[in-house]
């Protein structure tokens, strides 16, 4: 089964990828956006060229929690596929440190930060089922 991992921001969101026989994720994207309409049409989008079976969104502690359950909400009723919620806590900071520690250069680093991000939350998830 293939599965997306989200990193939701309100600015710009990190998507990777996963096939849970493989138990192993990898960054994808970044998409930015100023609308949630487009952000959803960006991530369906996705969803049909991967052909992705379950999402999974990284889920913070605090206000910002609310309005990306709602997210996740509405992502599930339009794509018709299960939507996990995942806790997300030091995830960018983790994918900061793994990226520095793999000398990737400072700018690609920040361009794809939040897709790293997405891909330590999706691998995490994939432990947890084993």
């Amino acid at each position: 089964m293939k599965i997306l991992g989200i990193d939701y921001g309100r600015a710009k969101v990190g998507l990777a990828l996963a096939d849970d026989n493989v138990k192993l994720a990898y960054p994808l994207s970044v998409l930015r956006f100023k609308e949630i309409s487009d952000l959803e049409e960006k991530i369906k989008a996705v969803v049909e060229k991967e052909e992705i079976e379950k999402v999974v969104i990284g889920l913070p502690e605090g206000v910002f929690r609310r309005e990306i359950e709602d997210f996740g909400a509405c992502l599930k009723r339009e794509l018709n596929i299960p939507v996990v919620f995942w806790d997300e806590t030091l995830t960018t900071k983790e994918a900061q440190a793994l990226s520095i520690e793999a000398r990737i250069k400072r700018k690609k680093r920040k361009a794809l930060e939040d897709a790293y991000a997405a891909s330590i939350i999706l691998e995490s998830y994939l432990e947890s089922k084993g």
